[in-house]
Order: C-alpha cells, then sequence, then structure tokens
C-alpha cells in the first residue's frame, strides 16, 4: 500500500480503538491509539496471512504483548474483513468473542494475553517451532509495551531469542512513556532499551513509529536481517491524534470522554478495506511415529524412582508420537528428561534456569500442534504460575512434569521441596493432576498425558519406591486403586506417591493390632474418583488422608470435596506437612513432618477409639 494510504488506515484504527471503547464503555484506546500506525504498516505490507485459514501452516503469527490494546488488534481484523462492525462494537460486551483482552476465542487469536510480559515469551516458543520444528518461513510479529519492559520474563525471552539466533522473531515495542499510573521507567529514552536489548544479540531500529516511511523501512530491514532477531523501538504518543488525551496522564484504561468529537478530530469514520498479504506455499515437516508405543516395564518388588519411569516413559512415547517435544530447565539429569534427549535430540530443548520463558515456549509451540512435555522440579513451577494459569485461559494443551516433591526429598532442605504445586495446580481451570506411587504406574499415567487436553501436571518421586503394581495394569485417568480391602474394615488410608506406601506399611501393622484398614491410592487427585471414596466412607466410617505437601489444596481437600454435594463426610483425620521442614534424610523428614507410616497407624487408632 502507498504512505499516503497507510496513513488513513492508521488514523482509521485510531477511530475504531474510539469506537469500540465508546460502545462498551471501557477498555484501553489510548494504548491502542499510540501503535495504530505500527500496526496500519505492518498489515498493509508485510503481515502474511490467510484469515480464511487461520490454521494455515504458512501464515505469520501477530502476538499482542500488550493485550489491553486489543481495541487495536479488533480494529486491524475488522479492516482485514475477518469482522463485520455488527460484531466490532459488541466489544466487552457479554457473549462476545471480543474479550477485554485477546483470547483464543477468535481463530486469528493464537493465545490469551493481558497478564504483561508474556507475548514475547510466547513468540519465542513460535519462532523456535517455525525455525527448529515445522521449518516453514513464517514470521512472528509480537507488540509489546514499554511498561511491560519491567517484566523479567522479558528479558528471559530476549536473551533465549538472541541465544536461538531467531531471525524470524520481531518484538515491535510500543515507547508511548506513559504507564497505568504515570511515566515508565526510561519514558522516551529509546536508547536505554536499545542498549539493553542489543546485549542479548538482537538487531534494534530506533524509530518515530508515527513516521509511516520510517516504519515500512524498518520492517524492511527486521525481513532483511539475518541470524538476529530485530526489535523495532518506536517512540509514540499515547493517545495520538485527539488533544485532550495525547500524552497525558490519568488517561489510561478510559474510554474517551467525547466520543464523537474525538473522531471527528481524528477525520471522522472510515471503512477501508485492506488486502492483506497471502501467506507462502508451504509443507511442514513433521516426523512421524518411530515405532508403537512399548512402555517401560517393572518387576514387582523392584524399588524404582518414579522419576525414572517418567524418563524412559517420555522417551517411549516420542518414539510412538512424532508430535511430543520436551522441553528442559536445566534439570534433565535429575527429572530424567535427558532419556529423552538421547532419543530424540531434535526435539528437545533446553531453556535453562529460566522457568517462564520455558512454560511459555511450550505454550508457543502447542499452537503449532506440538505436544510438549515441560519437565522442572515441582517447586520451580511456582516462578512460572502466571504463564501456566494463561495457558489455561489460552485453552493450551501442556503436559507439566514437576520431581523432587515434597519432603520426601530429604536433605535439600525446604527451598527444593514442591509442598505446594499440587493445590496450585488443581486451581487451574480444567486442570488433571496425576501423582503415580510406583513405576508401572507412572509410565502408564505419563503415555496418557499426551492423550488428554488442558494442562496435565505430574508429580514424580526423588527416591526409589517399591514396585506394586504388574506392568499390565490400566490406570484410567480420574479413577483409583483399592490396594488393601475386606468387608471387615473400620478405617479407610487414602495416599499418593510416597505416602501411599507408608498407608500400606501402616496397615499391614493395623491388621496385627486386629483393626483392618482399606487403602485407596489416589492416583488422580484431579479428577478425583468420588464414587470409590463415597464406597470407602460407608463402608468404614472413618478415613486417614496423608499427603506429603502442605494441608491447603492437596490431596486432603481433593478427598473432602468428593463429599461436598450435601452428602455427610466421614470422621477424617488430615495428616499433611504443617510445619517448616530442614535437612534431614527422607525418613526423618516423613517422622517429623507427621505423614509416615507411624503416624497413620496412630490417627487410625485415634479414629477407631484404640489410641
Amino acid at each position: 500500500m502507498r504512505h499516503e494510504q497507510l496513513s488513513e488506515l492508521g488514523q482509521q484504527l485510531r477511530v475504531d480503538s474510539v469506537r469500540a471503547a465508546a460502545a462498551a464503555g471501557s477498555g484501553h484506546p489510548t494504548s491502542s491509539m499510540s501503535a495504530a500506525d505500527l500496526l496500519a504498516v505492518l498489515m498493509g505490507n508485510h503481515l502474511r496471512y490467510d484469515f480464511e485459514q487461520p490454521d494455515y501452516p504458512g501464515n505469520d503469527h501477530l502476538i499482542f504483548s500488550k493485550g489491553h490494546a486489543s481495541p487495536l488488534l479488533y480494529s486491524v481484523y475488522k479492516a482485514a474483513g475477518a469482522l463485520r462492525d455488527e460484531e466490532f462494537i459488541t466489544f466487552r460486551k457479554r457473549g462476545s468473542r471480543l474479550e477485554g483482552h485477546p483470547t483464543p476465542r477468535l481463530p486469528w487469536v493464537d493465545v490469551a494475553t493481558g497478564s504483561l510480559g508474556q507475548g514475547l515469551p510466547y513468540g519465542v516458543g513460535t519462532a523456535m517451532s517455525g525455525k527448529r520444528l515445522d521449518h516453514v518461513p513464517y514470521r512472528v510479529w509480537v507488540l509489546c509495551g514499554d511498561s511491560e519492559m519491567a517484566e523479567g520474563s522479558m528479558w528471559e525471552a530476549f536473551e533465549h531469542a538472541g541465544y536461538e539466533r531467531l531471525d524470524n522473531l520481531t518484538a515491535i515495542i510500543d515507547v508511548n512513556r506513559l504507564g497505568q499510573r504515570g511515566p515508565t521507567r526510561h519514558e522516551w529514552d529509546l536508547d536505554a532499551y536499545a542498549r539493553r536489548i542489543r546485549a542479548f544479540d538482537w538487531h534494534t531500529i530506533e524509530i518515530d513509529g508515527h513516521d509511516i516511511e520510517a516504519i515500512d523501512r524498518a520492517y524492511a530491514e527486521a525481513l532483511s536481517t539475518v541470524g538476529r532477531p530485530t526489535a523495532i523501538i518506536a517512540r509514540t504518543m499515547k493517545g495520538r491524534g485527539v488533544a485532550s488525551v495525547e500524552n497525558r496522564e490519568g488517561m489510561h484504561g478510559k474510554p474517551l470522554k467525547n466520543a464523537e468529537e474525538a473522531i471527528a478530530e481524528l477525520g471522522g469514520v472510515r471503512n477501508l478495506a485492506v488486502p492483506v498479504l497471502g501467506p507462502p506455499s508451504v509443507t511442514p515437516t513433521r516426523p512421524a511415529s518411530e515405532g508403537p508405543l512399548a512402555l517401560p516395564r517393572y518387576n514387582t518388588g523392584d524399588s524404582v524412582p518414579s522419576r525414572d519411569a517418567f524418563g524412559e516413559a517420555v522417551a517411549a512415547v516420542g518414539t510412538a508420537r512424532g508430535d511430543v517435544v520436551a522441553l528442559d530447565g536445566e534439570v534433565g539429569d535429575s527429572t530424567r528428561l535427558e532419556y529423552f534427549h538421547k532419543e530424540h535430540p531434535e526435539r528437545y530443548f533446553e531453556f535453562f534456569i529460566a522457568e517462564q520463558q520455558l512454560v511459555a515456549a511450550a505454550v508457543g509451540m502447542q499452537t503449532r500442534g506440538w505436544n510438549p512435555y515441560v519437565s522442572t522440579f515441582a517447586a520451580f513451577f511456582s516462578r512460572a504460575y502466571d504463564f501456566i494459569r494463561m495457558a489455561a485461559i489460552s485453552d493450551a494443551d501442556l503436559n507439566l512434569v514437576g520431581s523432587h516433591a515434597g519432603v520426601a526429598i530429604g536433605e535439600d532442605g525446604p527451598s527444593q521441596m514442591g509442598l505446594e504445586d499440587l493445590a496450585a495446580m488443581r486451581a487451574v481451570h480444567g486442570s488433571t493432576v496425576l501423582y503415580p506411587c510406583d513405576a508401572n504406574q507412572t509410565a502408564q499415567l505419563t503415555a496418557a498425558m499426551a492423550e488428554q487436553s488442558g494442562i496435565r501436571y505430574l508429580r514424580t518421586t526423588r527416591s526409589g519406591t517399591p514396585v506394586i503394581y504388574p506392568a499390565t495394569e490400566s490406570f484410567p485417568i480420574g479413577g483409583s486403586k483399592v490396594v488393601r480391602s475386606s468387608d471387615q474394615d473400620q478405617v479407610t488410608l487414602v495416599g499418593a506417591g510416597i505416602t501411599l506406601h507408608e498407608a500400606v506399611e501402616a496397615a499391614d501393622r493395623l491388621a496385627q493390632e486386629g483393626i483392618p484398614a482399606r487403602v485407596i491410592d489416589l492416583y488422580s487427585l484431579k479428577p478425583v474418583d468420588a464414587e470409590t471414596l463415597r464406597a470407602a466412607a460407608e463402608a468404614t466410617g472413618r478415613l486417614v488422608t496423608v499427603e506429603d505437601h502442605h494441608p491447603e489444596g492437596g490431596l486432603g481437600d481433593a478427598v473432602l470435596e468428593a463429599f461436598g454435594d450435601g452428602r455427610p463426610a466421614p470422621r477424617t483425620i488430615r495428616l499433611a506437612v504443617r510445619m517448616m521442614p530442614a535437612s534431614a534424610t527422607p525418613a526423618e523428614q516423613l517422622s517429623d513432618a507427621g505423614i509416615d507410616a507411624d503416624a497413620i497407624v496412630r490417627a487410625a487408632r485415634q479414629l477407631v477409639g484404640k489410641g
């Protein structure tokens, strides 16, 4: 498009951003207005996208890291003919696809954004898919805000993109000087941003973000830059084009007071239709399955860490499924994800100690149809929890595997102990949470995760545990296993993972005292097997739940929620880690926390009146 047309398109995008916010009575029009020229030039001359085929593998990817500028994104879709005006003015209204911040309810949106600092990390994963997995020449364009440049996740993304030499990634930084409550840290000091970004091996271009010709040249330069990602750092004005709000504090997140006057000042409503460039014809490279699924098999009675079983199983899943990729946070030798690396190095990605980028990259990759397994210590997923929460909003499909969970890890002490992970993952919308107790169970559940949708979390154990199930046993998600039972049971012991074995030992000892106990292996904490728990409660009237986790939100809560529909709950004692652990051996840790077999026996005696 000619520069004059692009200038008109920029004004149209501003007008429509004002209109959308006015119709909603809320929104961020001024943040949209600052970046309108940047998007007009991108849309008119450089973005390659088929809006009728949003899943076409050759399409470029446009990610709004500054998701609050959604009126601008929707204005772009309208100009491209993807949205009719009747739908456009439903912005932020109940039932509308045009939410306050973009989500994949719209087919042209890859990922949900709005929590600042996330779009560029997602873009890194998407760009890596193009370069190292799909081998197609699409480009990833990420619109960033200057406020989110304070987020550490942005700098994890800058560093990793530079390290990977992602020359198919362009960050467009809208430096409009004003944040939510005042000036940003560096205001209009473009060089302050450029110096920092160049330090991560990026090519940088500083421009006037309202100079159409300069913007056009910058995009062309980004497209021609080889071996480095490009950051276009654009000086803009918030509220550009309307004197009453232009570069004024206190206007963030508010519709313009007089939208009609603002629209007139911007030259009135326009209805330009923009013929977006079509993507090239491409055929992605997808590895075929190398053979049928052949999971590892373990002999009953052997002692095998579930983390070992996970590593061997995920490597086998990678052999059977060419869409599986593995992402590590520099702990693959401990989580055993390194087994996948040995078998499938071309589908293994190292993100070092950068857990936010680790999870974000997986979200980006799954938008391209890959099936990621992401593994680190259970405790360290807390660094990336906002990305996990947002991944659920993106309707993302991820397999997360947390090792070194609970006090059972022993001498490393509390900084390495995942004691909140089950609660955190259970709280994620639509999640699946699994905690296997032995190697064959772990292998089966590792494979089953690949077939699920949403966020799937598997918790593994560091130390060896006895193999109690044969390799032929099945473990449906949402199920449980009754390990011990009789018609005379007086109490039910419910454990998972490491505590299941403590419960089995406790049941053996209670039997010697004349107290028969039922034992349930609650390997699926979400969804939970409410039917089996209710049957056990009806049969025994007493429950002891035991978990290597803090009492809030973990196994105990999952069990009691099975009785949350008005059913009377049985008498229950909940054993959990209620103290702050310190360094000690695994056995000492379980004893000190009150979750070992001795503690379970004491709790059961108390419930049956023999304590």
